[in-house]
């Protein structure tokens, strides 16, 4: 039973940095993913189980906050790849939205009773400020995705081939 208990230990131990490398260095860039990941979801009931009044009074409550994440989502893509950064985001878009889907047709018949509720619960929020940790609360992110890159943002513009070339020299002079 001890030598299970070390196991455990040791595996949670491990797994921590792989959980938290899908995690945002700042706090308010995981949030803007969350809030993204909940705005998905919506859209996935309302299309999925024909809640499109209750996505449209959400759009219409929140839409200043909404507006301000996908506007804070793409500065961050530009920002950490560059030139792509636009196909990055709609690469992440996609992906959260296709990992969501696969999860709602998982559930089956099931999805739509175990997940409307959402909409009631979002709109009895006190005021738009809380929408970032009720979005955190409802963990809507798949696994499978990487919200914030561990790398630096990529250059935006790429050295030429002479600059690289030059580079190439110097390195090799060295060794």
């Amino acid at each position: 039973m001890r030598r299970l208990l070390s196991l455990l230990a040791a595996g949670i131990v491990i797994a921590q940095p792989a959980l938290a490398a899908s995690r945002c260095m700042a706090p308010a860039e995981q949030a803007m993913f969350e809030v993204a990941a909940l705005k998905s979801e919506l859209m996935l009931l309302a299309v999925g189980c024909q809640r499109g009044e209750q996505y449209n009074a959400f759009i219409a409550r929140y839409r200043p906050n909404l507006v301000e994440v996908d506007k804070n989502l793409n500065a961050y893509f530009r920002r950490a790849h560059g030139a792509h950064g636009q196909a990055e985001a709609d690469r992440f878009s996609t992906d959260l939205a296709n990992a969501q889907s696969t999860h709602a047709s998982s559930l089956g018949g099931d999805f739509c009773p175990r997940n409307s509720m959402i909409f009631a619960e979002v709109m009895a929020l006190p005021n738009a400020a809380d929408l970032a940790n009720f979005a955190a609360g409802k963990a809507l992110i798949p696994a499978s995705l990487t919200t914030c890159t561990a790398s630096p943002p990529a250059p935006a513009h790429p050295a030429r081939p002479a600059q690289r070339a030059a580079s190439l020299n110097v390195s090799a002079q060295r060794h």
